[in-house]
């Protein structure tokens, strides 16, 4: 399935404010890369964000919001898949855009 166009949008237009944001698509999704990393990925219909590793259990807490995996990793602390339950509602797609913007900007990598 390709990713999602109007999440897509909807991902696009919230990082509108930020003039270095380069969008590469690769394996069926839509990465949105900041300061050299991804910052957010619209895989399917699902947002990949990234968070800070240590509340990542409780970030799990919330709708529509599940462990990501790669490549056979099933414990990779700080990515988190959310599906659209969690960000049909303008509310929880902002909650999770601040998240993944505010993690960008501190990470190292």
């Amino acid at each position: 399935m390709p990713y999602d166009q109007n999440l897509a949008a909807k991902v696009r237009n919230a990082l509108v404010q930020y003039p270095d944001v380069e969008e590469k698509e690769k394996m069926g999704g839509l990465s949105f890369m900041r300061n050299g990393k991804v910052c957010v990925r619209v895989q399917d219909d699902n947002l990949l964000i990234r968070c800070e590793p240590d509340e990542t259990e409780e970030l799990l807490t919330k709708t529509g919001a599940r462990r990501y995996t790669m490549k056979g990793k099933t414990n990779m602390k700080g990515w988190l898949l959310i599906n659209p339950e969690g960000t049909k509602p303008q509310n929880d797609f902002n909650f999770w855009m601040g998240i993944t913007i505010n993690f960008n900007a501190k990470s190292k990598s």
